[in-house]
C-alpha cells in the first residue's frame, strides 16, 4: 500500500505544478459560482423551499458544486485522456506487465489529483461565496468528516465509471465520443445544473438512484443535514454500493482486455 500512497502524493504533486492554471480554475469557478447563485436566488424567491431547500441552503448547494466540480471530476479532467492514450499507442501492454494492480494505480493517482483539486479550487470558492452570502453552514463539527467521507466515496465512484469508460478505448479507434456523453451525463445527474430534487416524477426517482448522483447531490445532502442517523449511514452505503459495482465491473472488463493484449502480442 505504501507504493500506492507515492502513487497518491504524486498525483497531489502533478496538478499542483500548474499554479496559473490553478488560479484560473479558481476564478473560473467563483465566476459561475456567482453566475448560478444569482440564479438561484431569482428562482427561489418566486418559489421559496423548492426541492426541499430554503434560500441559505440552495446558495450552500451552489458552492459545494464549484468546490466539487473539479474534485469529483464531473466534466473531466482527469486519468481518463493519458489512459486511453496509453491504450491507442500500445504503451498499456507495458502497464500490464508491471507488478502493480492497474486499476489501483490510477485509482492512486486519481485520489491524488482529487486532493489537490479540493484544496486548490475548492475552498477559495466556497470561503468567497461564504463572505458574499447568507450560506447554511453545519452546526455540528461532527458533519464535516462525515460530509468529507462520503466526497472520498463520490470521488472513487467517479473514477471507476470514468476507468469503464477510458477501457473501452481497447475495442473502439476513439472514445473520446462515449467520454463526452458520460461528462454531459455526469453534470446533467450529478445535480450540478440542478438539484436532482428538483426533477419531475419518474425521472427525478431514476436520477437520484444513478451512480452520479454520489458525486454531489449526496454529499450535498449531507453538508446541509438531510441525511441523519440511519439515513446518512443509507446514503454511505449507496454510494459504497456504486463503488464496488463499477470497480469489480472495471476489472472485469480490465481482464478481458488483458487477454485481449496477450492474445495479440503472442
Amino acid at each position: 500500500m505504501r507504493l500506492y500512497g507515492v502513487v497518491a502524493a504524486g498525483g497531489f504533486r502533478r496538478y499542483a505544478t500548474y499554479r496559473v492554471a490553478t488560479a484560473a480554475g479558481v476564478f473560473t469557478n467563483t465566476v459561475f459560482g456567482f453566475i448560478v447563485a444569482y440564479t438561484y436566488v431569482a428562482l427561489w424567491s418566486e418559489r421559496p423551499h423548492l426541492g426541499g431547500y430554503d434560500l441559505p441552503e440552495a446558495l450552500t448547494y451552489v458552492w459545494l458544486g464549484q468546490a466539487l466540480l473539479m474534485t469529483c471530476a464531473m466534466l473531466g479532467g482527469g486519468f481518463e485522456d493519458e489512459l486511453m492514450e496509453r491504450i491507442r499507442t500500445g504503451d498499456i501492454a507495458i502497464d500490464l506487465y508491471r507488478p502493480v494492480d492497474l486499476q489501483l494505480w490510477w485509482l492512486a493517482g486519481d485520489l491524488g489529483r482529487a486532493t489537490f483539486h479540493l484544496l486548490g479550487r475548492g475552498v477559495i470558492p466556497m470561503v468567497v461565496g461564504g463572505l458574499a452570502f447568507d450560506l447554511a453552514l453545519p452546526g455540528s463539527l461532527l458533519v464535516w468528516p462525515a460530509f468529507l467521507l462520503s466526497v472520498v466515496l463520490g470521488v472513487v465512484v467517479s473514477f471507476a465509471v470514468r476507468y469503464l469508460v477510458a477501457l473501452c478505448a481497447f475495442w473502439l479507434m476513439d472514445g473520446t465520443g462515449v467520454l463526452n456523453i458520460v461528462w454531459l451525463a455526469g453534470m446533467f445527474f450529478s445535480g450540478m445544473l440542478l438539484p436532482l430534487t428538483l426533477f419531475p416524477g419518474a425521472l427525478g426517482e431514476v436520477a437520484q438512484v444513478l451512480p452520479w448522483s454520489a458525486l454531489l447531490q449526496v454529499p450535498a445532502d449531507i453538508f446541509l443535514g438531510k441525511h441523519t442517523g440511519w439515513g446518512l449511514a443509507g446514503a454511505y452505503a449507496f454510494q459504497a454500493g456504486w463503488a464496488v459495482a463499477l470497480l469489480a465491473a472495471g476489472r472485469l472488463v480490465q481482464s478481458a482486455a488483458t487477454r485481449k493484449v496477450v492474445v495479440q502480442g503472442g
